[in-house]
């Protein structure tokens, strides 16, 4: 049985006023892809944001390898080794996809690891090597989606948050980017996964977590939410 290293517990987190999570519970293991799907403003982003410690919960607690991260600064947050890439890429224009990634790994010294990681991360994406000099502003939406993914990865990190990897990508490129994410969780990274193409991101967790306005309301494995009716009729597009 494989440890659980992410785990958020009755967790209620606000934007000034707004209740916008209402005591979500998730955990995540080793290993694992795990998928959050739900409609614009369920909460999902906002549980990334809280994780990362963008936003301090209220109530409840969020942990990580077995510490309480509830209150930690996000900078600390990544040197534990959780990494988020956010939803809108986030790349810096003017940048080379080296300096770029080069960004990723901006807690490292070693520069014979920096070289590994880079070598890894291009192994991935085969694209942003040709592209290596390229100005970030310069690429296409899905060669910034890779940049950005890769930067993430640069980190080394333990678990990968992704927020929204498909947005505003041609099918190609969704199946490319979710190919590549399947194939970094084969590799060791423990992957959280926010998507609003419910099939594909099913098509690779393990399990998956259903928001609605702030709230759980299923979890179960990939397989079995594919198969109910609620998921299929609200998410899948099944008449």
């Amino acid at each position: 049985m494989s440890k659980t290293i992410l785990k958020l517990d009755n967790v209620h987190s606000y934007y000034g006023r707004i209740h916008a999570l209402k005591g979500i519970s998730i955990e995540v293991n080793e290993g694992e892809i795990v998928t959050l799907i739900g409609a614009n403003g369920a909460g999902k982003s906002t549980t990334l944001r809280t994780i990362s410690g963008l936003i301090h919960p209220r109530q409840g607690s969020v942990s990580f390898d077995g510490h309480d991260i509830s209150h930690t600064e996000p900078h600390l947050i990544v040197q534990r080794g959780l990494g988020h890439v956010p939803e809108g890429r986030g790349v810096f224009p003017k940048l080379t996809v080296r300096e770029n990634m080069e960004l990723g790994a901006f807690n490292l010294n070693d520069r014979d690891e920096l070289e590994r990681r880079l070598d890894y991360a291009f192994s991935l994406f085969p694209r942003l090597k040709e592209r290596v000099n390229q100005k970030g502003g310069t690429l296409s939406g899905g060669e910034q989606q890779m940049l950005a993914t890769a930067r993430g990865l640069m980190l080394n990190p333990r678990v990968l948050m992704l927020d929204e990897p498909s947005m505003g990508l041609a099918p190609v490129l969704v199946e490319l980017i979710f190919d590549i994410i399947k194939t970094m969780n084969e590799k060791g990274t423990t992957i959280l996964l926010v998507e609003q193409n419910a099939l594909m991101a099913l098509s690779i967790a393990h399990r998956g977590y259903v928001l609605q306005t702030g709230q759980i309301v299923i979890s179960d494995t990939a397989e079995n939410l594919k198969k109910n009716e609620m998921v299929q009729h609200a998410y899948l597009g099944v008449e």
